[in-house]
């Protein structure tokens, strides 16, 4: 695929970006026209290369959703807390170039309020609907939480959905994520399904099938991610330990009936053993929802 011209965003682009946050959206931000399931993928298997080059990838694979995680950069992220409006306007005029829409957006590290609400704000400016949080240890948690939850409204206000994914510490399955969900107490903070991390925080103990049971009316999203003993998660989705026809139908069960399906990790190696993991993931995605509820 021939590379998109990473040159300086146009004014009209700059406007059409910001212009994202402000059309006719449906609940929980997506257009009234996006298909039941929003099969995506995220940045992070590009990480060692500048974000562009995951955009120009992930486009060319053939998905039309896209998550911003990580990226090689000073702070390892494509936008942070400390990120300008113009700068979340460019990544928007970017990924619309390409074709690709923004599903979601890894939030990072937040200190405080105001710079959650610049996170929200971020989010919005790059018409992105869900900001994805990964939670904090024990002694900064009752801090942090309380944060969300003085958010929740921003954010709402924003068209951007807050949520929470299995990610060690105290919310490292499903069952603790609902305690901490259900501690906010807001409609706008939600859990964001991840079934590689359920096996990875439990060493492989805990499959992702059974703990989903936790999650009922919570999930949002799904991080599509597979697991390997002892520790790896750096593997195209399909090719490890997660039974993901199952977890799709617990999931479906409890009420996740459609959504973003991010796909976060693929096997490691050079671009084109990336574009071609991301393919065979999306192609896998593709056949697990397809057919009936």
């Amino acid at each position: 695929m021939k590379r998109v011209s990473a040159g300086v965003v146009t004014r009209r682009e700059f406007l059409g970006a910001l212009a994202l946050t402000t059309g006719a959206l449906a609940t929980r931000g997506f257009a009234a026209a996006t298909p039941r399931w929003q099969i995506g993928c995220y940045t992070r298997p590009w990480d060692q290369h500048e974000w562009r080059v995951a955009f120009d990838a992930i486009a060319g694979a053939g998905y039309k959703y896209i998550g911003l995680m990580t990226t090689k950069s000073k702070t390892r992220l494509i936008l942070n807390s400390e990120s300008k409006p113009e700068e979340a306007a460019t990544v928007a005029a970017e990924a619309k170039q390409r074709g690709l829409q923004i599903i979601s957006m890894w939030g990072g590290q937040f200190t405080d309020t105001p710079s959650l609400k610049h996170l929200i704000e971020n989010s919005a400016a790059c018409g992105c609907p869900n900001l994805l949080l990964g939670g904090t240890d024990e002694k900064r948690a009752p801090a942090y939480y309380k944060t969300i939850a003085e958010c929740c409204d921003f954010a709402a206000e924003k068209k951007v959905g807050l949520s929470i994914k299995p990610h060690g510490g105290n919310n490292a399955n499903s069952a603790q994520c609902r305690k901490l969900i259900e501690q906010v107490g807001h409609k706008n903070f939600r859990l964001w399904f991840d079934p590689g991390n359920i096996f990875y925080y439990s060493e492989g103990k805990l499959d992702p099938v059974d703990d989903a049971a936790s999650a009922d009316g919570m999930v949002v999203g799904m991080s599509v991610k597979d697991f390997k003993p002892p520790k790896d998660v750096a593997l195209t989705p399909g090719t490890g330990k997660v039974d993901f026809p199952k977890v799709m139908a617990r999931l479906k069960q409890g009420g996740f009936t459609g959504g973003p399906l991010v796909i976060e990790c693929l096997d490691r190696g050079e671009l084109p053993t990336l574009a071609a993991a991301a393919k065979q993931a999306r192609e896998f995605v593709e056949k697990l929802v397809a057919g009936p509820a």
